[in-house]
């Protein structure tokens, strides 16, 4: 199965195990789901679902992952179940907690997983229908697992693979972020030395939909040619991350490691290098 899926094919798809999950963010986002959703749809909320935010976001970043027990409660209480056919959006191009939520339920085991292209946006130009309110639905049995499946990153690990050159360390922030000329959200500007940039929007045509998977293939062979074939995709803190993971996958390459914890964490870190390009 894709991970990408096309407006016109959700119109298309059978009714009986699709699950629809909004995972919209920013300010009001609750508010603003009640308001106006794909019908049908259930809403995922990233701070509370799709992480455990903790104290010191030096030791994780600011969005680690749940525990596998914490988020099978979720899927359950989404009445997400192992046969379920879930699509996610979001609203800013798959950008933000879609491409999280598809991560995070593939690495829980949920093989049928699609990302909506294009997100709200284009449901809306296709004509999806729309809905208000809450969804009413059934929750489903407890899933039970006992670790992600998808390959993660420590903090040491992203440390030791550059000192020992044996991965490519992919910053997928903007590129002004990168060189440090500015930092809009964490606390010091600037990047992880060694790791190269190749922002997450890179991924996106000019109308914000995934490019081809042949494009985005030759376009990754180019960028990374004569580097170590081993990939260590990060981020601000785990999330946009997601974007390039999920964009990769499109294109047929093999899964690479998820630095969860991202620039929010290796920034806040005492006694980690920063290197900037200005």
């Amino acid at each position: 199965m894709s991970p990408i899926i096309l407006s016109s094919e959700l119109k298309n798809i059978p009714t009986e195990n699709l699950v629809i999950l909004d995972a919209r963010t920013g300010k009001d986002v609750k508010k603003n789901y009640l308001e106006k959703h794909i019908k049908g749809a259930r809403f995922i909320d990233l701070d509370n679902d799709l992480a455990e935010i903790g104290e010191n976001a030096a030791f994780g970043g600011r969005h680690p992952l749940p525990s596998v027990e914490k988020f099978a409660e979720t899927l359950s209480n989404l009445g997400i179940a192992e046969n379920s056919h879930v699509v996610v959006y979001d609203d800013k191009n798959a950008s933000n907690a879609a491409a999280r939520a598809w991560w995070m339920l593939r690495s829980f085991g949920i093989e049928n997983v699609q990302v909506l292209d294009g997100g709200m946006q284009a449901a809306e130009k296709a004509g999806l229908e729309f809905s208000s309110g809450e969804e009413i639905f059934d929750i489903a049995t407890l899933i039970k697992k006992d670790n992600w499946s998808l390959p993660v990153s420590s903090l040491e690990v992203v440390e030791n693979e550059l000192k020992n050159g044996s991965s490519t360390v992919v910053d997928v922030r903007d590129a002004y972020r990168y060189k440090g000329e500015s930092e809009p959200i964490d606390l010091v500007a600037g990047h992880i030395p060694g790791a190269i940039n190749i922002p997450f929007s890179e991924n996106l045509d000019e109308n914000g939909n995934f490019l081809k998977p042949d494009v985005l293939k030759e376009k990754y062979k180019q960028l990374l040619e004569n580097k170590s074939e081993h990939l260590i995709i990060h981020c601000g803190s785990g999330v946009t991350a997601c974007h390039t993971i999920l964009a990769l996958d499109y294109a047929g390459f093999p899964m690479p490691d998820l630095y969860v914890g991202s620039w929010s964490e290796w920034s806040r870190r005492e006694g980690k290098e920063i290197a900037k390009d200005i």
